[in-house]
């Protein structure tokens, strides 16, 4: 049904090309998944829980195959494989484009790109409840006394709990919030004089964190820095689920003031840029050159915001950006912004990277290893839980950060093996794992071109995107015989 939202906007527009091609896609798809859901309804057996987590790969891989097909009938130049890591892009929240030349797009193929990226956010928003937390996985692992893939309160699997309620549950608490959200955004960017597409799909892109901008950037928007600073607050959702929802379980609720991921993230988006700022301002003065307290204060916005952005793994550079490197008449290594993307947002949020949570959890084991090379008699921990998340929680929050660095590795291998020099081979396997697609424009030397990409490239970075989004720890749990025998 979501295709018939360009169809009808193709309309409004007299693009009847592309206008057909939503139309006549959409019948195909409800006529072939009607057929499809008939055949398979009513089998007697009631959903396990690996069929939920297989649904969700499946969605991430296959399901892009579906939504290239409106996308490459309207545009008609490009192939089927490009199409298909366009949408792969998209729905996954990764945001990096094949078509970044302005114009190429036409507004209905552009408002598909955000509307595909805007619900993949939301399927990673209901999973978090109806998926990921009653398996302990996406971050929840670390929290939990049940190992990943196990129920924490019955130390079983959670395949018999109706799994259909969970995700009706979820629904019904997430999808008002999160279209609510996207409204007011698009509202505030309207207000502030952004063009009607520009502002929705910026607004879809921020709660989604993928980054999609129909003008090339928030450098060509219309919005100024009022737009910025509404997309700056919003962003702050990717930061902590307790922003937003109280509906995702297996983690003890707090307020978002007293949440360590919340905190953990505003430091993070303080103490960068004031490492930034402080770079700039030495090499401003070095060359003295430190200008005016306009300048300083263009520089220090477009730190702070673009900051958040990539640690919220959305991707988008302030149009101040740019500003904030010329100031000091230094360039700003993307090493920076890769890193803040590993890094990523909060748990069960849109958000990709290692996660806050994890990050916080490995702080807090490192802490108490030095406190104990002071005081080797100490008790570290002051309760029960505390000292669980220390030991348990910081194990298994290290062995996904080493199997991030093993994926990163492979990725980057592979990558460098289809023709990629190392250094685009690396930016474009963080991109990717971490679900954040315009760091394949700012992070390397020279904006990185994919479209001119080998098909075997291509290919391995739809399987580092889907890796990325589900987490290496969900698909070691589909490996899962047990699992499997639930």
């Amino acid at each position: 049904m979501a295709m018939l939202v360009p169809a009808v906007y193709a309309g409004v527009l007299h693009e009847s090309h592309e206008g057909r091609a939503f139309l006549y896609s959409a019948i195909l798809v409800l006529f072939f998944f009607g057929l499809i859901a008939l055949a398979i309804s009513d089998t007697g057996r009631a959903p396990r829980t690996v069929d939920f987590l297989i649904s969700l790969f499946l969605a991430f891989a296959v399901l892009p195959l579906v939504l290239a097909l409106p996308f490459w009938w309207g545009l008609a130049t490009t192939t089927y494989l490009n199409a298909y890591v366009e949408m792969l892009s998209s729905f996954t929240t990764t945001g990096a484009t094949l078509f970044d030349t302005p114009g190429r797009l036409s507004p209905p193929l552009q408002l598909w790109r955000g509307l595909v990226g805007w619900l993949g956010g939301l399927l990673m928003w209901i999973a978090a409840a109806a998926v990921f937390a009653p398996l302990s996985l996406g971050g929840f692992e670390v929290t939990t006394r049940a190992d990943p893939g196990i129920d924490e309160s019955t130390q079983a699997h959670v395949g018999a709990a109706h799994p259909m309620k969970r995700w009706q549950r979820g629904c019904v608490a997430l999808v008002p919030i999160y279209t609510g959200l996207t409204a007011m955004v698009w509202i505030m960017l309207m207000v502030l004089g952004e063009e009607g597409l520009t502002g929705l799909m910026h607004a879809m892109s921020v709660m989604a964190t993928s980054g999609i901008s129909p003008v090339g950037g928030l450098e060509n928007a219309k919005a100024g820095a009022g737009g910025e600073v509404v997309l700056f607050l919003f962003m702050l959702f990717a930061l902590s689920r307790t922003t937003f929802s109280a509906d995702t379980g297996a983690v003890r609720r707090e307020s978002v003031l007293k949440d360590h991921e919340f905190r953990l993230g505003l430091v993070i988006v303080v103490a960068v840029p004031t490492f930034l700022f402080l770079r700039h301002w030495v090499g401003a003065y070095e060359i003295d050159d430190l200008q005016d307290a306009t300048s300083f204060v263009r520089a220090a916005w477009g730190s702070v915001f673009t900051v958040l952005s990539f640690l919220s793994t959305t991707g988008f550079a302030s149009a101040e950006w740019q500003a904030a490197q010329n100031w000091s008449g230094l360039n700003t290594p993307g090493l920076i912004l890769m890193g803040l993307a590993i890094v990523g947002g909060g748990v069960a949020t849109t958000a990709g990277g290692v996660k806050l949570l994890r990050v916080y959890v490995l702080y807090l084991q490192g802490l108490g290893e030095i406190q104990r090379l002071v005081h080797p008699s100490m008790v570290v921990g002051q309760s029960k839980a505390s000292r669980r998340i220390r030991q348990k929680g910081a194990q298994i929050a290290w062995v996904f950060f080493m199997l991030f660095a093993l994926s990163l590795a492979f990725v980057t291998i592979a990558l460098a093996g289809f023709g990629a020099s190392f250094e685009d081979a690396l930016v474009m396997a963080i991109a990717s794992l971490t679900n954040t697609g315009p760091l394949v424009e700012v992070a390397a030397e020279t904006p990185i071109d994919l479209v001119s990409q080998s098909s075997g490239l291509k290919l391995v970075l739809c399987a580092a995107m889907v890796l990325g989004r589900l987490e290496t720890l969900a698909i070691i749990a589909l490996m899962s015989t047990d699992l499997w025998n639930r």
